[in-house]
């Protein structure tokens, strides 16, 4: 494949999904100033994700996608125009953000070439599948730099020290928040819910290990949405190192109260994530089932932890639908913390 010749061009990054989709596409920001570094990077991310992608100082610029669909068609591509994009990477393929970028002119534009759509609108399409690969998510993404010079691609190891400049805002915390982390400074973060984007554990299992965490000394902080809170919030242990900070915070807020914890326990959903890169103890529930199995998806960092209930899963073999999650042992979750 002929290489790209890259001086100081804007690179601009497509991921226009969810938290944990973007944590695990960072790092390919990281390389390219690695290697590049008199580029400018523009990443263009959804509202949501918007206080994530800001935390990573190799990032210059932050487009929310939203305010851009707010605008009328032309007003998009001149807006696209006016950032002086040289190579546009589509890591999260979206048709209409593909065609905007082939009318406004952008010289390069690299999409995979299992997206239809791409061999309309991109004019570098590397060959490669997400969907029956073996490959992590964040090494899928690298792919996509192999016409910028990449020539292998790199292990989980050295892709999760890639990502250690990622640093938390400087949010302050709700004041009743705030004041717990700092009376509780072995405080572990219990995140049950997933707004339905993964399997999950089950408020049971994280009921009974909150009471083994209070029984060892451990501050305890439930988060989540203020509707996700209401789902569990009966279930959360009454006791005064155990609080329910459900729908208190901004996603500011909660990356700073992730860096003040020592550790935190959730399925595949986005605080496992921005946990892991943060350099905390994090254990991940996860499913055996493909393609949403842990070696997909499994958080980077260096502290990372993977617990599933059976790999040889029959029924997750299957790809049927299966709770087998919720069978994962209190115990193993709970030595992964005490002993570290």
């Amino acid at each position: 494949m002929k290489h790209l010749q890259i001086t100081s061009q804007t690179v601009a990054i497509s991921r226009t999904d969810s938290i944990g989709d973007v944590v695990l596409t960072l790092p390919i920001c990281v390389w390219l100033k690695k290697h590049f570094p008199t580029i400018k990077i523009v990443f263009i991310g959804s509202t949501y994700t918007v206080p994530v992608i800001k935390c990573l100082p190799e990032v210059d610029e932050v487009i929310d996608w939203k305010t851009m669909e707010e605008l009328p068609v032309q007003a998009r591509i001149s807006f696209i125009q006016s950032i002086g994009i040289d190579i546009f990477i589509h890591v999260f393929p979206k048709k209409e953000i593909a065609s905007l970028v082939k009318k406004a002119g952008i010289p390069y534009r690299i999409g995979t070439s299992h997206r239809p759509f791409h061999f309309l609108t991109c004019n570098i399409k590397p060959n490669f599948t997400r969907r029956k690969s073996d490959l992590h998510e964040s090494q899928l993404n690298f792919e996509l730099l192999r016409p910028l010079g990449l020539h292998e691609i790199p292990s989980i190891n050295e892709i999760s020290d890639l990502i250690a400049s990622f640093k938390a805002p400087e949010t302050s915390l709700p004041e009743d928040v705030n004041s717990f982390i700092n009376q509780h400074p072995k405080t572990i973060i219990l995140h049950p819910k997933s707004q339905g984007s993964a399997l999950e554990w089950g408020m049971k299992n994280y009921a009974e290990l909150a009471n083994y965490l209070l029984e060892n000394n451990y501050g305890v902080i439930f988060t989540g949405t203020e509707k996700e809170g209401l789902l569990f919030r009966d279930m959360i242990p009454k006791h005064p190192n155990c609080f329910d900070s459900t729908g208190k915070l901004t996603l500011n807020q909660l990356i700073v109260l992730i860096n003040k914890s020592v550790g935190l326990v959730a399925c595949s959903t986005g605080p496992l994530h921005i946990s892991g890169i943060l350099g905390k103890t994090t254990c991940g529930l996860f499913s055996p089932r493909k393609p949403i199995h842990p070696g997909r998806w499994k958080a980077l960092g260096q502290d990372v932890h993977i617990f599933t209930h059976d790999d040889n899963c029959p029924i997750c073999s299957k790809k049927k639908t299966c709770r087998c999650i919720e069978e994962i042992e209190v115990s193993l979750v709970l030595n992964k913390l005490l002993y570290k």
